[in-house]
């Protein structure tokens, strides 16, 4: 039996009144009365985005394999299985929707069991409208706040640096050309992947990308591959089911769900374990996602950007990355350049950051003057925007260019010095400032502990 849709229609005046959330919104509703459900149609398909209905538990299980829902209206006494029992199965394998139990056969007991199962609201048959309108309004306003919470904690957690900036900065023919690339590309279902040197700013062009789709009033997701440990990356992807493994003391959204209707940013695509690869892969091609321990499969309707600072191609000939996954993401691609190919812009950035990190700390700007921004453009930028970044936090803390960074430029002696000597000079300077910790080192110039390493051992240090 096909699901019951009912007809878009312009929304009435009052859709404000119950949150800007229920215009897009997604809601099944499960009843064996037909004057219900046709009431909840005529109720809800003016204001939301779409609403199915389902007779029967058997029939609305076999639409939820198909679709995902923002919200689930489910009546509790039915022939077979009543709502909460069913409700209950459904979590166990995977489903973590929001529910909304109604019924006309109400205690305190039954209320105790929905909200054990899993129910989010109980609301009692017969109902007003305005009713049902404002416990779907909480129990949106809810689940968007729980993914903004979870997103946020998650950056948090992942990332020690600051966002670099909002948007691309810049003015120079490079630069120009990657904005140019993201506009043509932005507005398309397109699979991209972002490539450049770390600190190069991959996920500032992927925040562009979103901000430019048709997906920008929905979250932006940006996942670090490389920060999740191996064996708990699949659970943070697609989440997990209580007791799928030790430690799951609760069924949990993964980021996959978070993402819903937006736009997913998996940085660092080149660290992916080679076995989560293949899941990956299966999930760009069915766009389903299984939690860990879960027997249903989840519908995603997400845009995926990927970015890496390696040489996927080599990965690839090396069998580090499957190549079949390699083609999938790499559909357009946009380059980063280094900050060493757009010196013109390194003035401008300073500029911005000095301007932001004043503002954050609460204390004067430091002027640049002509002769340390000539400094600064001669610089070769290792670590790219974020190690230009850091080098102004530095400064605007001392309240003047760090010595060691104008020494070490100064005194590359004319041409035939070359940039990566100074590159080297200045790194070991941090270094012996920092005590030989690399991990400090590497923090302070924007890199990461392993281009720290690799430098190192090419250095034979």
């Amino acid at each position: 039996m096909r699901p019951q849709t009912a007809r878009k229609q312009p929304a009435p005046n009052n859709t404000t009144e119950f949150g800007p959330w229920l215009a897009q919104a997604s809601i099944l509703a499960v009843d064996d009365e037909l004057g219900m459900r046709n009431f909840l149609e005529r109720t809800l398909g003016p204001r939301c985005k779409h609403i199915a209905t389902a007779a029967d538990t058997e029939e609305a299980a076999r639409i939820l394999d198909e679709h995902h829902f923002d919200v689930l209206i489910l009546d509790n006494i039915m022939p077979g299985k009543n709502g909460v029992e069913w409700l209950s199965e459904q979590r166990a394998v995977g489903f973590f929707g929001d529910v909304i139990l109604i019924t006309a056969y109400a205690d305190l007991e039954t209320a105790i069991q929905a909200l054990r199962a899993g129910a989010a609201d109980f609301v009692l048959k017969p109902f007003r409208s305005n009713q049902m309108l404002n416990a779907i309004a909480r129990c949106l306003d809810r689940g968007r706040l729980q993914r903004e919470n979870y997103v946020l904690r998650y950056e948090l957690k992942s990332s020690s640096d600051q966002r670099l900036s909002d948007k691309l900065i810049g003015e120079s023919e490079a630069i120009r050309r990657v904005r140019d690339d993201i506009a043509r590309v932005a507005p398309l279902p397109t699979s991209v992947l972002i490539t450049g040197e770390s600190g190069s700013g991959k996920e500032v062009a992927a925040r562009s990308v979103h901000a430019l789709s048709d997906r920008n009033d929905k979250p932006f997701v940006p996942v670090n591959c490389a920060a999740i440990p191996a064996d708990m990356i699949e659970s943070e992807l697609f989440g997990h089911v209580k007791g799928a493994f030790t430690g799951a003391q609760a069924s949990r959204d993964g980021l996959f769900m978070h993402a819903q209707g937006g736009t997913l940013f998996l940085d660092e695509i080149g660290e992916l374990p080679t076995p989560m690869q293949s899941k990956l892969l299966r999930v760009l091609e069915d766009r389903r996602v299984r939690p860990v321990g879960a027997e249903r499969e989840i519908p995603v309707d997400l845009r995926l950007l990927f970015a890496t600072n390696a040489d996927l191609g080599e990965h690839v000939e090396s069998g580090r990355f499957r190549a079949d996954l390699y083609f999938r993401i790499n559909v357009m691609q946009i380059d980063l350049p280094p900050l060493r190919d757009r010196r013109d812009d390194v003035h401008e950035l300073a500029t911005l950051f000095m301007h932001q990190l004043s503002q954050q700390f609460g204390t004067p700007a430091v002027p640049i003057s002509a002769e340390e921004r000539a400094l600064l453009e001669r610089y070769d930028w290792p670590g790219n925007v974020r190690e230009l970044r850091n080098l102004v936090e530095r400064t605007l803390i001392l309240g003047r260019l760090p010595d060691e960074f104008g020494r070490d430029i100064s005194m590359a002696a004319g041409p035939e010095e070359s940039l990566a000597d100074i590159e080297r000079r200045h790194i070991l300077a941090v270094l012996r400032e920092v005590n030989g910790n690399r991990a400090e080192a590497a923090r302070r110039l924007g890199v990461s502990r392993k281009t720290i390493d690799r430098k190192c051992a090419r250095w034979n240090i």
